[in-house]
Order: C-alpha cells, then sequence, then structure tokens
C-alpha cells in the first residue's frame, strides 16, 4: 500500500512529528492541478474484487457544502455543490485535494452576472473532474434550493438494525474487519430485509481521524445474515482506516460471498462532513434497485437532504 499512500498523502501535511509545515496559499485562480485521482483499484486488491468483472454497480456521491467564487463585479457567490460519478470510474479523487481545488475557486471571476457564473464555474468543475477521473461526472450547483428539497435520500422501510438485536447481551470485542464475523441464515419475517445503523464508524487512511456515517443495507432472497452478527460486522470497521468508497464497497463484497448469487443487495453508506464534504458511496447488484431505493442521492440536480447526523 505504499504506492497509494504516495499517492493520497501529496497534500496531507504530518502531525506529531515536530516538523515545520509551510502554511498552504490558496490560489486565486482555480486550479484543477490540485485534484489528486487515486486509481480504485489499488483498494480493490485487498478485497478480491475484480475491476474486470465488478460485483456491483454504483455511484459516489460528494456533497460539497463550502463552495464560492465572485462575479465579475465582485460579489461573491456561495452554494452547495454536488458531485456523481460511477463506480466503474478508474479513479476516485481524494478528499482534501477536492476541498482545495474547491478552495481555489474562493477569489475566481467567473460572469457578469448570477446564472453565468453559476454555468461557468459548474462546467469547469465537471471539465475539471472529468479530465482527472477519466469518466462522465455530473455536478450541479445548487444555489437557492430552500423550496426544492426531496424526499429522503434512501428510500423504503429501513428498521434500526439496533432495535432487532438485544446489545446489552452481545459482547462486541472486534474493531477490525473480518468477514468471518458474518453468519448466513435464511430470511425469515419479513422481506426484503431493509437495516440502518449508526454505528458505522471508520478512520482515515492517512490521517487516522474518524469518519462517521449511517450504512443502509438491503437484502432480498431466500438468503439472508443475522442481526446480531451484521451488527457485530459494522462495529469491527471501528479501527478500520480506509476510504469512504472503501468501506462500502467492502460491506457489499463481504454480503456478496456469503449470499446465494440470486440475492438483491445495496449498501450505502452516508457519511457526515469533514472539511465541508460529505462522501455517500452506493453499491447494488443492479441499476434498478438504486433506481427503487435511492434515485435522489444519485441525481446530481436533486439537492442533497442531509439525515439527521449530517
Amino acid at each position: 500500500m505504499k504506492k497509494l499512500d504516495k499517492i493520497v498523502s501529496k497534500h496531507l501535511g504530518k502531525a506529531g512529528d515536530g516538523s515545520i509545515v509551510k502554511p498552504y496559499v490558496t490560489p486565486d485562480k482555480a486550479d484543477k492541478s490540485l485534484l489528486v485521482p487515486v486509481p480504485r483499484v489499488l483498494n480493490r486488491e485487498e478485497y478480491n474484487i475484480n475491476e474486470d468483472d465488478l460485483p456491483f454497480v454504483g455511484f459516489d456521491t460528494w456533497n460539497c457544502y463550502e463552495v464560492s467564487f465572485l462575479l465579475d463585479n465582485g460579489f461573491p457567490v456561495s452554494g452547495v455543490v454536488k458531485i456523481v460519478y460511477p463506480s466503474d470510474s478508474e479513479c476516485i479523487v481524494e478528499s482534501k485535494s477536492l476541498k482545495l481545488y474547491l478552495n481555489s475557486f474562493n477569489m475566481h471571476k467567473f460572469g457578469n452576472n448570477l446564472t453565468r457564473g453559476i454555468v461557468k464555474a459548474k462546467q469547469m468543475i465537471e471539465d475539471d473532474l472529468r479530465d482527472a477521473l477519466e469518466c462522465d461526472v455530473d455536478v450541479w450547483f445548487h444555489y437557492d434550493d430552500e423550496n426544492e428539497l426531496p424526499a429522503a435520500p434512501i428510500k423504503g422501510h429501513f428498521v434500526r438494525l439496533e432495535s432487532l438485536i438485544n446489545q446489552d447481551d452481545i459482547k462486541f470485542t472486534d474493531y477490525e474487519e473480518d468477514p468471518k464475523i458474518l453468519d448466513h441464515a435464511p430470511m425469515l419475517g419479513f422481506m426484503p430485509f431493509q437495516v440502518t445503523s449508526s454505528a458505522l464508524r471508520s478512520n482515515c487512511r492517512i490521517t487516522n481521524q474518524p469518519d462517521w456515517g449511517d450504512v443502509y443495507i438491503h437484502i432480498e432472497g431466500e438468503d439472508c445474515v443475522t442481526p446480531e452478527s451484521l451488527m457485530k460486522y459494522i462495529v469491527s470497521m471501528r479501527k478500520e482506516n480506509h476510504f469512504h468508497e472503501e468501506i462500502c464497497e467492502c460491506i457489499f463484497k463481504r454480503l456478496r460471498d456469503i449470499l446465494e448469487d440470486d440475492t438483491e443487495i445495496l449498501v450505502a453508506c452516508l457519511y457526515t462532513r469533514r472539511g465541508g464534504i460529505d462522501i455517500n458511496p452506493i453499491r447494488a447488484t443492479s441499476q434498478d434497485l438504486i433506481d427503487k431505493i435511492a434515485s435522489t442521492l444519485v441525481e446530481a440536480d436533486i439537492p442533497h437532504r442531509k439525515t439527521a447526523r449530517q
């Protein structure tokens, strides 16, 4: 993983080593050279995910809440930029590099009126990300969406996983991911099995800072996993150091490996914001399943309704 660590640490200073880090100066012009693409294959090898035959379809949705630029007369325009790109792209974008890139818009002048400025800024972000990630990228600049709040990003009757178990009677001792934690079980009670949990916590690969999120899991078929083992498995992410996208793919792949081939699976991880950006990866066995459960999550032109934790 040394190659991956070298790539993603381009903009990350070292903490606690006694060195003096030169202050970063935000440029006055949008600078796409700040973007750092990270090849997905470097993460997927660890979970035996075949790049040429992905076991899922999906998207990565990024909501960027601290984006601003200037009009030609110096007036600042601020909004929320929603970015959506597919999980089969060759790369992801490293989150701090995206933050620094968007910060470089702060003093850039984009037009002589609001409409033109938003269109130009949106198009530049879209073009720059498309070049960096080598895939189609949907971008939308949400300026005034107070009257356009959509339904929740995840649809369906998702039950709190915590309510299906007696957590006081379970010993949680595993805080590093292990697929052996999951116990196979026949589908009982209700179908589909739709659960959500706020127990998801993982850590940044480079800084070790905690990443908090809500995980949503949909399983439909004759196969399932026990609620107790699923809860223990989610908790086991607590000391893992991985990207948000990687955590989502790991959970999906472990479920895919233990369940029957015709089982429908969807996993979405809605992480809380850090550095003004929240990342919401979703992986599923089919596009139809995403359309049914999370259509608003993956449409860039629909403003994101944050979860309670976000």
